[in-house]
């Protein structure tokens, strides 16, 4: 799951023009990033989306990558911030949608990043090869609809 930060306040101030212009500049910049990962947009949420990969590294990668593009984007002054959470389960498909825990647990991974943080349940982290990343401590995700023992680690691209 992806997440815009402060998306909705600043939409307010900026009007729905340039909030529409933003969104179609990060959509363009995003989507791509998933697909160059051989991931699937399943739904835009918003200001947000929810992508499925084959393996955690295409999607950390994708996340990684994600947020080196936003970067790019200024709109007026703006420069969105987005926040992202990986988790590996096996979400149950309904039509063209995932549903399921594994659903619910990847949201609130991604609830809990702060702005351009990438965090990883430690479901995921265990799937990761870390070369060339950077590996925070793992903490205790206190989140309502999160299992007690779930634990997330923010990844980044490792500093030359």
């Amino acid at each position: 799951f992806t997440d815009l930060v402060g998306f909705s306040a600043w939409a307010l101030d900026a009007g729905d023009a340039a909030a529409l212009e933003l969104l179609r500049a990060v959509g363009t910049a995003d989507e791509a990033v998933v697909l160059e990962h051989d991931g699937r947009v399943v739904k835009r949420l918003g200001d947000g989306l929810m992508a499925t990969f084959l393996t955690v590294q295409a999607a950390v990668d994708a996340a990684l990558e994600v947020q080196a593009a936003l970067a790019e984007i200024d709109l007026d002054g703006y420069r969105p911030k987005v926040r992202a959470g990986v988790h590996w389960g096996r979400p149950r498909r309904l039509g063209g949608d995932f549903l399921g825990v594994d659903v619910n647990i990847a949201a609130r991974v991604a609830d809990a990043a702060k702005p351009d943080q990438v965090l990883v349940s430690d479901d995921a982290l265990a799937r990761l090869d870390t070369n060339g990343l950077q590996v925070g401590r793992p903490k205790r995700l206190k989140a309502q609809g999160a299992p007690r023992d779930l634990h997330v680690a923010e990844v980044s691209r490792a500093s030359d």
